[in-house]
Order: C-alpha cells, then sequence, then structure tokens
C-alpha cells in the first residue's frame, strides 16, 4: 500500500486496522473507555462442559490488568509443568478484569490450586477434565462495559444503540489484534521486508493474525463504504449464522435475501492463506479491488503454510442492553468467538483512543 507512513507502517494499513469506517456514520456519542479494568468486563463462555475426566483440570480464573500469555505462564509455574502444556480458548484484553479458562495436566493435582492467587489473578474454580483446553474452544463471550465522561446526544446514542442490537455492527477485528502502537504491524511489515518469520511460535501466530485480520479489515472497509457489508453480493461466500460453514452462491434469490435480513447468514470476507473457497462475481471483484494492494502479504502468507478461511462481515451482539446515568453509560451484550466488543461500540460511541489497549490481546 502507499501513502505517508509512520515508524515503517504504511498510512493505508493504519488506516484499515486502527480507523476503519463507520457503518452508521459519526457516533452520537463520546467518552473514555478502560478508565479502569472493572470498566470493561468479560467473561468466556466454553462450547462445553467440564467432563470429569482424568487428564487434566480445567481452571476458571479471574484476572485483572494482566494477558492471558503472563496467566498461563504463571500457572505453569504454580503446577511445575511447562508452558506449553497449559491451555486456553482464546486470548482476553489485559486492560480489562477478564474471567476465562485455562486447562492444566492432571499431573499438577498436588497442586493447591483454590489457593492459586497471584498479582493480577486469582483461580476461581478447578474441575476434572479429559483433554487439554485447545485455541477456539468457546461459544462466545459476555461484556459488560462502562464508557465514562459520556457528552453527546442521548437521545441519538440510544437510537444507534438499538439499531446496533437489532441489525448488528461489521465484523472489524479491533486495535487490540494489532498491538501496543500498532507493533504486530510493524512486525508483518519487517517480515515481508526481509522474508524472515520469528523463531517463536507465539510471535508468530500474533504476526500471522495482524496480517490476516489486516486484509480481512481491507476488505470489509471496502463493503462498508459501498454499504453492501450487511448484505449478499452474486458471488458472495456465506456463513450460516452461529456456525463455520460456508457455501458460495452465485446468485442471491429473495429466499437468500430474506435468511440475511433475518440475521439467519451473512456475508463473508477473507482470512487469506492457501485454499479455502473463494467468492465469485460482484462479490469476488469488491474483494480482488481491496486486496490488490496486498498482494505481497498474500503470496506471502501461502508460502509460509497458512490455511484461508473466512470471516462474517456481520456481528449480531446478543441480549444488547444499556443504561444511561450521568455521565456514564454501561452497556452489556454478549458475542460469538472472535468478535471484538471494541468494534460494536465504536459504532455508537467515538472512545478516548488514549484509553484503548495496547496490547496484542
Amino acid at each position: 500500500m502507499t501513502g505517508q507512513t509512520e515508524g515503517a507502517i504504511p498510512a493505508a494499513w493504519l488506516a484499515a486496522a486502527l480507523d476503519p469506517p463507520r457503518a452508521g456514520g459519526s457516533p452520537p456519542a463520546s467518552g473514555r473507555l478502560r478508565d479502569a479494568p472493572e470498566d470493561f468486563r468479560v467473561d468466556e463462555r466454553l462450547s462445553f462442559e467440564p467432563d470429569g475426566g482424568a487428564a487434566h483440570l480445567l481452571l476458571r480464573v479471574e484476572k485483572a490488568d494482566a494477558n492471558t500469555l503472563y496467566v498461563a505462564r504463571a500457572l505453569a509455574r504454580f503446577g511445575g509443568v511447562r508452558p506449553a502444556d497449559v491451555g486456553f480458548a482464546g486470548l482476553k484484553d489485559r486492560r480489562a478484569r477478564a474471567i476465562q479458562w485455562f486447562s492444566v495436566p492432571a499431573t499438577t493435582s498436588a497442586a493447591d490450586w483454590p489457593s492459586c492467587a497471584q498479582e493480577g489473578f486469582r483461580v476461581l474454580e478447578v474441575h476434572p477434565h479429559s483433554r487439554k483446553l485447545k485455541r477456539g474452544a468457546l461459544s462466545g463471550n459476555r461484556f459488560v462495559i462502562t464508557v465514562r465522561g459520556l457528552t453527546g446526544d442521548t437521545a441519538a446514542l440510544e437510537a444507534r444503540l438499538a439499531r446496533l442490537g437489532a441489525e448488528g455492527a461489521p465484523n472489524y477485528f479491533g486495535p487490540q489484534r494489532f498491538g501496543r502502537e500498532a507493533g504486530n504491524l510493524a512486525a508483518v511489515g519487517r517480515w515481508l521486508a526481509s522474508g524472515t518469520l520469528p523463531r517463536d511460535r507465539d510471535q508468530r501466530s500474533f504476526l500471522f493474525s495482524a496480517a490476516r485480520s489486516l486484509a480481512f479489515n481491507a476488505v470489509l472497509a471496502a463493503r462498508v463504504a459501498d454499504g453492501s457489508w450487511n448484505r449478499l453480493l452474486p458471488g458472495e461466500v456465506v456463513n450460516l449464522a452461529g456456525s463455520g460453514s460456508v457455501f458460495r452462491a452465485e446468485v442471491i434469490d429473495a429466499v437468500l435475501e430474506k435468511r440475511c435480513l433475518e440475521r439467519d447468514v451473512h456475508p463473508t470476507g477473507p482470512l487469506p492463506g492457501r485454499g479455502g473457497l473463494p467468492p465469485a462475481g460482484e462479490a469476488a471483484g469488491i474483494e480482488a479491488r481491496a486486496l490488490e494492494p496486498l498482494a505481497t502479504l498474500l503470496g506471502a502468507l501461502v508460502a509460509a503454510g497458512v490455511d484461508a478461511a473466512r470471516r462474517p462481515l456481520r456481528v449480531v451482539p446478543d441480549g444488547l442492553e444499556w443504561r444511561v446515568d450521568g455521565d456514564a453509560l454501561k452497556v452489556a451484550f454478549a458475542l460469538p468467538k472472535g468478535a471484538f466488543a471494541t468494534a460494536v461500540l465504536r459504532e455508537a460511541v467515538e472512545g478516548d483512543a488514549g484509553a484503548l489497549p495496547g496490547d496484542d490481546e
């Protein structure tokens, strides 16, 4: 991509990653996000129940102002195992009070897990389970977010929130995905310039995630700009809501249009890599134009053996509730796994960028 750069990161990368266009235009209100970890609460929901197996233990952990990898390493030390033996389903924001699940081998059963309380986290529950917890093994997250110093048009804000609850929001990856001061994007740039990947597995994972998320945001930004982010185009790769299943629709008939309106299916964008199901027709044209400046990045992902996938362009918050109390807004909702609460909230409230997280989660 061309344009002025900041710290060698192309300006267009920064725009797609950190300030993509909003579907509803400028928010009717503004405020401060994350004055304290307690203002951003997350409760992780697993996609299964603990099964009582003997091989592992599932730990329900509460953490505040601590990132997931730090907690995983601390749990490994406490249990006397390798960090690689500790499993978790997803990353959670550092600048938050989050409840999430970890797994440890049952050989650590001699450890007094209920007493495990260290700087930034404590163990709430312990459950026997048969398998190590894998990435993505969650159904979603429930958020309770408080915005302080609220200013603006309260009536318009409430109307915008009601619309988000009914129609959804662009499913952008949030700024957390791109790292502190967009450091993960800088790492992508260094990789493309040098052709050398980090040796550390976690660093490679963050790099690949940032690269694919950048490409997805660029395509979604193009679909928001032309108003097609929440409707199906000919040749669309369509997602069945609540699942990872996709199919390509060469023609969009009245039945599919109705299902999209009812949020039973969603249009999708790319998580680039090798293989996968590509769009066709009009959907393919928009996607190709948005990705053309990222051709080098796409080629590098294929060469690195990253597999392609699709992600819904739209996310609909479940059970959206809110209350305005003076200059504070409290909003609660649930999202499916992989969706960012900040991407939903930015449609209604202009947040103080200085208060947003700068970590990798």
